[in-house]
């Protein structure tokens, strides 16, 4: 059976992605601080649950050799920051470059080996509508977003000939925890930006993960899963 790793698999998107691919994968999914919610997810969808901080070089190491294979690589794990740039720590706005940016880059440094072995493979970043447009009051993690479509197109032209295609999705606002702080209201007024006129389900994000895994001539692309956002 061939093997997906999936980064964040504990939150909405992430058990998306392991509800989506755990049929017809062995996969393995990491986790930071959710261990229960992990455990409840693992047991559910007959997956494996990781404990592992991307932003540390031991952890990423071991999720490799605990792999020792991969056919797919997701990088859905990420943290998000709101508020007006000029109150943003040193602190959180490092925090989020090095989780968001820096810590996807690492996971895929650490894989990419196994699947170059291999010849094939197939990389999904997940990245979001404000590293397109840029979000107000989300500088950091717009920046951070933009970082990973770019790690995105760079990427696919270094693995293409090695049979590695390398895709992005560009969520728009998706029901889950990283929203929360939203109001009724202001989900509504985000919807009435979007020609659905409505909000993503995390198996939104799924269903389109699921396109660039099949769709075998498609790399270096950016796919937007937003509805039909308006910028």
């Amino acid at each position: 059976m061939k093997t997906a790793i999936i980064t964040g698999g504990s939150g909405a998107i992430g058990a998306a992605l392991v509800s989506e691919f755990s049929a017809d994968y062995r996969v393995i999914f990491t986790y930071l601080k959710h261990s229960e919610r992990a455990e409840e997810i693992a047991e559910k969808f007959g997956a494996e649950a990781v404990k592992c901080d991307q932003t540390n070089d031991i952890d990423i190491k071991k999720l490799a050799e605990i792999s020792g294979s991969c056919d797919l690589l997701i990088n859905n794990a990420g943290i998000g920051s709101v508020g007006l740039f000029t109150d943003i720590s040193y602190f959180e706005m490092h925090n989020v470059i090095n989780t968001d940016l820096l810590g996807a880059m690492s996971v895929t440094k650490s894989i990419l080996p196994l699947m170059i072995k291999k010849k094939s493979g197939c990389i999904i970043n997940i990245s979001s509508i404000w590293g397109i447009y840029g979000g107000s009051c989300e500088a950091v993690y717009s920046a951070a977003k933009a970082g990973i479509i770019g790690f995105t197109k760079a990427l696919s032209k270094e693995t293409g000939l090695s049979g590695i295609r390398v895709n992005c999705i560009a969520p728009g606002l998706i029901e889950s925890e990283m929203n929360s702080h939203l109001t009724d209201e202001e989900k509504s007024e985000f919807a009435e930006s979007t020609s659905l006129g409505r909000i993503g389900r995390p198996d939104d994000v799924a269903k389109a993960a699921r396109y660039l895994v099949e769709a075998k001539f498609v790399t270096g692309q950016i796919l937007g899963v937003d509805g039909g956002f308006w910028g």
